[in-house]
């Protein structure tokens, strides 16, 4: 039988030493499998990076790729997918940590760069839609970029069929002022993913930037929206999700879908969107703080 481990005790403390210091004391005398089992696994993305800078040891325990595997798959159910995952280990410099850094913050309201390689010949799409923190709806899709047709064509990427629909156990909204909670529940992540330059964006603002129901049929259109700089302006990339009502009062999601439009409200064809979203995958990204309050402020400005 192996002796039980065995954990230094705290030394003695200062009688002039500040709150912090005594903190940054009593924590230095964790044992790292304590750290790592009780306290890394217990943050969230941006909570564990903070957590890395603090120190060398620190930086080192949080580095572990099934930490980050575990932070991208709770963050995004939809990345669980065995296909993607494998996708994702490949990021250069981290794997899982790397496409977290990719897939988390907004874009940097700058340029999008320009990228000296061809535009990706297939995109997936990783989505995950958010009910007051309960999972309503998570497709993985992917879309082939290289043909005539989708470089002819409006932009658009559907991840329902026309007659499609997916249940979800939330009272669907009956009058235009329920239709306000949709702003303040519902968050949406869609993580466009290059599997071949393993480059990855977050195109969506998270929180709806406008929640529209229909007079007729009580259908309500939840619009996300995310302000791409580019040389001759800006373009939107709006993501819709429509919801309807069951029979039994329940909300469906019937559409969940992806255009590109300039400001004039002008719809891009695929090969004009694939240039911009290459750039948006090339792009500097933000520091992920206050991401929901930036996208808002881009699209009303």
């Amino acid at each position: 039988m192996l002796p039980p481990k065995m954990y230094s005790s705290p030394p003695p403390v200062a009688a002039d030493a500040t709150v912090e210091q005594v903190g940054a004391t009593e924590f230095s005398t964790l044992h790292q499998d304590i750290i790592e089992s009780n306290v890394l696994t217990r943050l969230d993305g941006p909570s564990l990076a903070s957590a890395a800078s603090c120190s060398t040891t620190l930086r080192h325990l949080s580095s572990p790729e099934n930490l980050w595997s575990h932070i991208c798959h709770s963050t995004w159910p939809s990345t669980v997918s065995q296909s993607v995952s494998h996708v994702i280990s490949k990021f250069p410099n981290g794997g899982p940590r790397a496409f977290f850094s990719h897939a988390f913050p907004l874009l940097s309201s700058s340029n999008l760069n320009r990228s000296s390689s061809s535009p990706p010949s297939e995109l997936i799409s990783s989505v995950d839609i958010h009910y007051k923190d309960n999972l309503i709806f998570s497709k993985l899709q992917e879309t082939e970029t290289s043909t005539g047709w989708f470089r002819c064509s409006p932009f658009r990427i559907d991840l329902l069929e026309p007659k499609d629909v997916v249940p979800t156990q939330i009272k669907h909204p009956e009058r235009d002022e329920n239709c306000n909670r949709i702003i303040t529940d519902m968050r949406l992540s869609w993580i466009l993913i290059d599997p071949i330059g393993f480059r990855a964006v977050n195109l969506s603002s998270q929180k709806p930037v406008t929640v529209q129901r229909h007079w007729l049929t009580g259908e309500v259109q939840v619009r996300f929206a995310s302000i791409l700089a580019v040389d001759r302006g800006h373009v939107q990339c709006g993501i819709v999700v429509t919801c309807g009502g069951s029979e039994s009062g329940e909300m469906q999601v019937r559409e969940v879908s992806m255009e590109m439009e300039d400001m004039d409200g002008m719809h891009l064809n695929g090969k004009d969107s694939l240039v911009i979203l290459d750039g948006a995958l090339e792009g500097r990204k933000g520091s992920g703080r206050n991401r929901v309050q930036e996208a808002q402020r881009r699209y009303d400005e």
